[in-house]
């Protein structure tokens, strides 16, 4: 028993040196972000944005693979605030994950340092607020995590590099929606849609003859967005993170949440041409418009703005289709992204999350199971490191819908460390969901129309679907995901369509083994923030 203890505590002795040992070979990014309000006109009349150092949209954040992000955020609102990272992964580090379930709030006035590493990532992603409808006032931004030089990516290397941020926006300030949500009233339709934080102005310059990689993330509410560029192919290279076969779209559908990116070479004749992004499955098209301009151009965008798909739901499923992992690219570490064979393991747990839109007392409320989550006094995460009775409870929802009544709740699901699972979203709506994981990427297996059932695997890719870490399902669809749960801590598993996420349709997996290990998970950071039960205690 002695050696077996000994053994125990230099095990972890040497965990611990590793863990420093590795923070201390990897570069740190030291950054401070103000955030305030300030007057936005992104459809042409004024608004309260929400801005972080002046700029809305706001920074993009660039780093390398591995760096140690060190980002202290002033909040100056009169809010409380969270930033949330979509898609970093937060290895062992669910604690700097920036939810309501794992943080609390900056106050206002007050401030939080986020310390992070897009641990063994490499990509496109994004950043946003995650409180309340504070997405809809701005405070988002491109995220890009570039490759250590000695990674090699499967393309050359672009002339240059262009955050697209697309997304819904309303005219109506964030409180006003949030009110609406509030009294039980779904969002209205949005006012428009934009590409950088504008309808119509955004310039994207090129050389003639060069390519370029553009960095395309859909940072809207609601909408399912086209996009294309006129008289030009777009090579898809990077999904979230991993690199499919390279294939060429004439427009590419981004879901809510999404990112990818590809490749453009300016082919054309010298001249300007449009950028657009318009709604689908809406049914009044929404359209913004940007302009690729040559910078040997003398000639302005001219003609009709090219149109897309509007509706057509099988167009767009079969593009989801053609997506497939290239097994032999090197992901952000040297191994191929196909050394990890997922179609070989059989999933120990199944579960079907199926959405539904219920109203409860009255009011419009979302749900997963049958749950409507609804965030309690004090953090999850913060309640499990306490051990703080009465704020959530294991298995307060099924692995299966019931088919009995909505209710509210905060809905948590116990996940073993290390369990490889089938998910399953069921939508028997009639409108696309669009489905994010906090703290993971994961296979998506298959899509199918109807009712998911068994027999359903026998479509399933158990070969090379990609890897993502946001998921659309149709109307009146299934998609099946495969996850490798290895990242302990406490994930959102949410709506990526901000209304419904904000009035339920999330939950929380806590992810878990009994073997308290730095090998396994951080510690609480010594600057966390602390709110409601969790206050008094110390870290």
């Amino acid at each position: 028993m002695r050696e077996n203890s000994f053994l125990h505590i230099v095990s972890g002795l040497l965990s611990c040196l590793l863990f420093c040992l590795v923070r201390a070979d990897d570069p740190y990014r030291f950054l401070t972000w103000t955030v305030t309000y300030g007057t936005i006109y992104p459809l042409g009349v004024a608004q309260q944005g929400i801005l972080i150092n002046e700029q809305f949209p706001g920074p993009r954040l660039v780093c390398m693979t591995n760096d140690n992000i060190i980002l202290n955020v002033i909040n100056k609102l009169d809010q409380p605030f969270l930033l949330t990272w979509n898609g970093i992964k937060q290895r062992k580090n669910s604690w700097q994950d920036g939810v309501l379930g794992t943080n609390c709030p900056i106050p206002p006035g007050g401030n939080y340092t986020y310390r992070f590493q897009p641990k063994d990532q490499i990509g496109t992603y994004s950043y946003f607020p995650s409180i309340g409808m504070h997405k809809a006032a701005g405070g988002f931004g491109g995220l890009v995590v570039v490759k250590r030089p000695f990674i090699p990516v499967p393309y050359s290397p672009p002339a240059g590099d262009h955050t697209v941020l697309i997304g819904d926006w309303h005219k109506a300030n964030h409180k006003t929606l949030q009110h609406f949500l509030d009294v039980g009233i779904p969002l209205p339709s949005p006012d428009g849609v934009l590409i950088n934080g504008q309808q119509q102005s955004s310039t994207f310059n090129v050389d003639q003859g060069k390519t370029y990689i553009f960095r395309i993330s859909n940072v809207g509410l609601e909408s399912s967005l086209n996009f294309r560029i006129q008289g030009h192919k777009l090579k898809l290279v990077e999904i979230e993170g991993t690199h499919p076969l390279e294939t060429v779209y004439d427009s590419l559908d981004v879901h809510v949440g999404q990112s990818m990116a590809v490749l453009v070479t300016a082919d054309q004749p010298a001249k300007d041409y449009y950028i657009v992004a318009s709604t689908r499955f809406t049914p009044r098209v929404l359209t913004a418009t940007a302009v690729l301009h040559y910078t040997n151009s003398h000639t302005p965008v001219s003609g009709p703005i090219p149109g897309g798909p509007t509706y057509q739901v099988d167009w767009s499923l079969n593009q989801a289709r053609t997506f497939r992992w290239n097994l032999t690219a090197s992901a952000a570490r040297p191994n191929p992204q196909g050394s990890f064979h997922y179609g070989q393991i059989v999933p120990s747990r199944t579960v079907v999350l199926a959405n539904s839109a219920p109203r409860i007392n009255g009011k419009q409320r979302y749900a997963v199971n049958g749950v409507s989550y609804i965030n309690p006094d004090t953090p999850l995460k913060l309640a499990d490191h306490f051990n703080i009775a009465g704020v959530f409870s294991l298995n307060s929802i099924q692995d299966w819908p019931s088919g009995n009544a909505a209710y509210m709740g905060t809905s948590v699901m116990a996940v073993t460390y290390h369990a490889f699972m089938e998910i399953v979203f069921q939508n028997t709506e009639s409108t696309l969901q669009s489905w994010h994981l906090d703290g993971y990427d994961f296979w998506v297996v298959g899509y199918g129309l109807g009712q998911w059932s068994q027999a359903s695997r026998k479509t399933y890719n158990l070969v090379d679907a990609p890897a993502r870490y946001t998921v659309q399902v149709y109307p009146n669809a299934w998609t099946a995901i495969y996850v490798s749960f290895d990242n302990e801590g406490m994930w959102n598993l949410r709506s990526a369509m901000w209304g419904r996420q904000y009035l339920g349709q999330q939950l929380y997996l806590r992810v878990w083994t009994a073997d308290k290990s730095l090998a396994n998970e951080y510690d609480i950071p010594t600057n966390a923030l602390l709110c409601g039960r969790a206050k008094g205690y110390h870290v």
